[in-house]
């Protein structure tokens, strides 16, 4: 195991009635802004129900924060924050507006453009506090301190982490989520699958307590994730799913082991340049990059075969075979596609996307830096 050092502030609020209890974990007196998306929160009532629990506070409100927030949004939300003194956020949604406030709550303060956070790495220095009540499990994002934001002028969409950027709590309540609809609730679940594969799929560290705690987490998405679909009113079901896809992306099964992120970073170019859902890119890319990379990910993926997918008949090809296999399968049944062709985008989209990864620096991804622009083109092309 690698050395670590793993420490995550963010408070869990968990279950059904929470959002009551957000006045008491906000400084008194705060000036107060809440974020929020396309106006479901307003229509499902949660909203009204988030400002019920902030009487007292002086609250304002900013709406529109798109599935894939873009600078250009943020900094109207920053501008009225400024001008506002606003010194409390509260992000009501789920993990887009959640990266969308991170890097609003980074913004406010910071000298300069703000892009520099994402394009030049500028530091950050401080950061305006703040809170998240999730709606959609996905990303994870509302118990980590990282986001991804896209500047739609340039057509690039940029990662960044802070340690001043993890929520102070998190409202998770398993009800909020029972009136997704099945493509949100699908794509969360590949999300969230895809993420605890690019911190377990890479090669042995002797982790064996994040190996098992991967493992439990991926067995309880292929487990729960049909029946959320198949049983849209089921709370139990809906409560497993939010936090094993916080639990997915919180650092804790990170801790210790070498991590992938390539399929992340393929996947931001197909969003950027054709609009197709993260999730959907991340089940176009994933079994792509398993097949391309077998070799050097050989070891743990026989590992994934027998643990996750109970594969152990056969030579070690044939089971490397089958658990690829099962994995695009397991998202198709979903009904999430997982070719390029199936989102109407064809092999000659293969080029600019691997310009978009040149241009963003893209050149050794993955956990030993081994994929060059060579193999993400080979990626790209066998995902067509």
């Amino acid at each position: 195991m690698q050395n670590f050092t793993f420490h995550n502030p963010t408070k869990i609020l968990f279950g059904q009635g929470r959002i009551a209890d957000i006045g008491a974990e906000i400084p008194a007196g705060a000036r107060v802004l809440v974020t929020y998306g396309g106006g479901s929160v307003v229509k499902t009532g949660t909203l009204a129900e988030v400002k019920a629990a902030l009487a007292g506070f002086t609250v304002f409100e900013f709406a529109g924060i798109e599935p894939n927030p873009t600078y250009e949004t943020l900094m109207q939300a920053v501008e009225l924050a400024r001008r506002e003194k606003i010194d409390f956020l509260l992000a009501v949604g789920g993990g887009s507006v959640i990266d969308g406030t991170k890097f609003i709550a980074a913004a406010i303060p910071f000298a300069g453009d703000p892009w520099d956070i994402l394009a030049r790495r500028a530091p950050i220095a401080s950061a305006v506090p703040f809170a998240s009540v999730l709606t959609l499990p996905a990303t994870g994002s509302e118990m980590n301190n990282g986001a991804v934001i896209t500047k739609k002028a340039t057509q690039d969409k940029l990662a960044f982490a802070n340690p001043l950027l993890y929520p102070r709590f998190s409202v998770l309540d398993p009800a909020k989520t029972l009136t997704l609809p099945p493509r949100q609730v699908a794509n969360g679940v590949v999300d969230a699958f895809v993420h605890i594969v690019e911190q377990y799929l890479t090669y042995p560290a002797d982790a064996a307590v994040q190996d098992r705690f991967a493992e439990g987490l991926l067995l309880t998405l292929i487990e729960e994730g049909p029946r959320a679909l198949a049983e849209p009113e089921n709370l139990a079901v809906r409560a497993n799913l939010m936090w094993t896809a916080t639990l997915a992306l919180n650092g804790l099964i990170g801790a210790g082991v070498p991590q992938d992120w390539a399929t992340h970073m393929l996947g931001h170019e197909i969003t950027v340049l054709y609009g197709v859902d993260h999730a959907q890119t991340l089940a176009i890319v994933l079994p792509a990059m398993l097949q391309v990379r077998r070799e050097e990910k050989r070891a743990k993926l026989l590992q994934y075969a027998e643990r996750v997918w109970n594969l152990r008949d056969g030579d070690e090809d044939t089971r490397i075979d089958a658990a690829i296999a099962r994995t695009r399968a397991f998202f198709e049944s979903l009904s999430v596609p997982t070719r390029l062709s199936d989102y109407g985008i064809g092999a000659d989209a293969v080029t600019a996307l691997v310009a978009q990864l040149d241009r963003h620096g893209m050149k050794k991804l993955g956990e030993r830096r081994s994929l060059d622009l060579d193999g993400s083109r080979r990626v790209y092309e066998l995902a067509a």
